[in-house]
């Protein structure tokens, strides 16, 4: 099931994909609305299996003519995972890592698919790294491993954006990876049962105005969702709402001999097989 926060005329909704791919929705102002996406995530899997019932007898919404907010309003903890792909260790002469690369983002810089992304006046280094995010649906500590998956609700796509000499300007990557409007999620959240089992097997693409400059499979991940799932628990305890950015593979424009890097007017696509495709534009701040 494909699940998607939207504005349309003014008026904030969510949405729900039927077998056929058509969009039904219900808008806030609606007497039978059912609440964000967050708030049923967080009251449990039946809860929110009921309201997507109540939300698929909505109106048809037109996506296209919408725009599309980030899946979740109020995510709780945004965890990133860095060099979670080999390559993409190699094209950075960094180490592969034998224990995740973790780091935080805010949601104040998150924006959804069809939105722009702001190249910051400060910098002109500004970088895509397409990835795939799991949501946590379920509370959980101290996760096992085999039971990791089962605290996944489901599935989004993220555009890991960094203002790369910012990024690389103290060891903590923190200030790079959260300036404004630097965080496309999106497009809409497709629930676990209709993926591979932590997506696995999947292609993930990223094309810079219609040229392919990532391309990868999910299988390629040093750490997987499982076993992100059950590492990030045993520090921290996760809570539904929490979304894990799973980390991005080689081909980033840092990383290229001359470096290829965003500008205003160019559009980025990420691409996940069987999910589909976050598209943003660029814009100078």
């Amino acid at each position: 099931m494909r699940l998607a926060r939207y504005r349309l005329n003014g008026t904030q909704g969510v949405a729900a994909a039927r077998a056929d791919g058509t969009f039904y929705g219900l808008s806030t102002d609606d007497e039978h609305f059912p609440g964000d996406i967050d708030e049923l995530i967080a009251q449990g899997p039946d809860a929110l299996a009921s309201a997507i019932e109540t939300i698929l007898k909505g109106k048809p919404v037109d996506l296209e003519k919408a725009l599309l907010l980030p899946p979740l309003a109020h995510p709780g903890k945004i965890l990133c995972i860095g060099l979670n792909y080999a390559d993409h260790s190699a094209e950075f002469d960094a180490q592969v890592p034998d224990y995740p690369v973790v780091f935080g983002r805010f949601p104040s810089g998150l924006i959804g698919h069809g939105d722009a992304i702001e190249r910051p006046k400060v910098s002109d280094k500004l970088d895509y790294e397409g990835e795939f995010v799991a949501v946590i649906g379920k509370r959980g500590k101290h996760i096992a491993p085999d039971d990791a998956l089962s605290h996944v609700m489901g599935y989004s796509l993220f555009n890991d954006v960094s203002v790369r000499d910012y990024q690389m300007r103290t060891p903590q990557w923190t200030v790079g990876k959260n300036f404004d409007r630097s965080g496309p999620f999106g497009p809409w959240l497709m629930t676990a049962d209709e993926l591979p089992a932590g997506c696995k097997g999947l292609r993930l693409q990223t094309r810079l105005n219609g040229v392919t400059v990532q391309d990868a499979s999910t299988d390629d991940m040093i750490f997987d969702v499982a076993t992100l799932v059950a590492t990030l628990s045993s520090a921290f305890t996760l809570e539904p709402g929490d979304i894990i950015v799973t980390g991005t593979p080689s081909g980033v424009g840092g990383a290229r001999k001359p470096p290829l890097w965003m500008k205003d007017g160019d559009v980025v696509e990420i691409e996940l097989e069987g999910l589909g495709t976050l598209r943003n534009s660029i814009r100078d701040e």
